[in-house]
C-alpha cells in the first residue's frame, strides 16, 4: 500500500512539475516582446542574464541587450567603485564606496555628481579620501550622500579626477548608470 502511495505522489509531482514548466513556456511566448527596447526592459520582463562584465539579457527572438555600464571598465585601473554598482536603484542618503589611485585626489578629495536622465544636477559633494592620499596607489574612499528626491527613472553618478587647474588635459571622470 505505502508503495503505491508513494508512487501515486512521484507520478502527480512530475505531472504537476510539467504543467508548471509548460505554463512558464507559454508566459514566455506570449509576452509582448517587443516592448522590450533595452537591458533594463529586458531584465525586468525576467528574460535570462549572462553574468559578464557587462551582463548580457536574451530575448526568445534572439535579441541581445548589452548592461550599459557607462565607463567603469575603461576606468577601473584609475578608479574602481564597489558602490553602488552601475544601474543600481539608488535612495538617499547614499553610501558611495570605492578605491582610486592617489592622483585622482586633490587635497585628499574630489567631487562627486549626481545628475537625472535630463541633466538635472542634484547633488555635488567633496568625497574624502580615507587614508594617505598623496601616492600613486589605490586609496580608499567612502562616503554618504544625501541628495533630493527625483522623478526621474534613471540618471548618472559622477566621480571627477580633482582637477584644480581647471586644463581639460588633466580632467577624467567615472560616469556610471544609476536607477532612482
Amino acid at each position: 500500500m505505502k508503495k503505491y502511495i508513494l508512487i501515486a505522489v512521484a507520478v502527480g509531482s512530475v505531472v504537476a512539475g510539467i504543467g508548471v514548466w509548460m505554463k512558464m513556456l507559454k508566459k514566455i511566448d506570449t509576452e509582448p516582446i517587443s516592448e522590450i527596447t533595452d537591458f533594463l526592459s529586458c531584465e525586468e520582463a525576467g528574460y535570462p542574464i549572462q553574468e559578464n562584465a557587462p551582463r548580457v539579457c536574451r530575448t526568445p527572438d534572439g535579441r541581445v541587450f548589452v548592461e550599459e555600464i557607462g565607463n567603469a571598465l575603461e576606468k577601473n585601473d584609475r578608479i574602481r567603485l564597489f558602490a553602488p554598482k552601475p544601474n543600481e536603484r539608488i535612495t538617499s542618503p547614499l553610501v558611495v564606496r570605492g578605491e582610486a589611485r592617489g592622483l585622482w585626489y586633490f587635497e585628499a578629495s574630489f567631487p562627486l555628481t549626481i545628475r537625472d536622465e535630463q541633466g538635472k544636477e542634484l547633488v555635488r559633494v567633496p568625497v574624502q579620501a580615507r587614508g594617505e592620499w598623496m601616492t600613486d596607489q589605490f586609496v580608499p574612499f567612502a562616503a554618504t550622500i544625501t541628495f533630493p528626491l527625483s522623478r526621474a527613472r534613471r540618471g548618472t553618478l559622477i566621480l571627477e579626477k580633482d582637477n584644480p587647474s581647471g586644463l581639460p588635459a588633466h580632467a577624467d571622470a567615472l560616469v556610471i548608470p544609476i536607477r532612482f
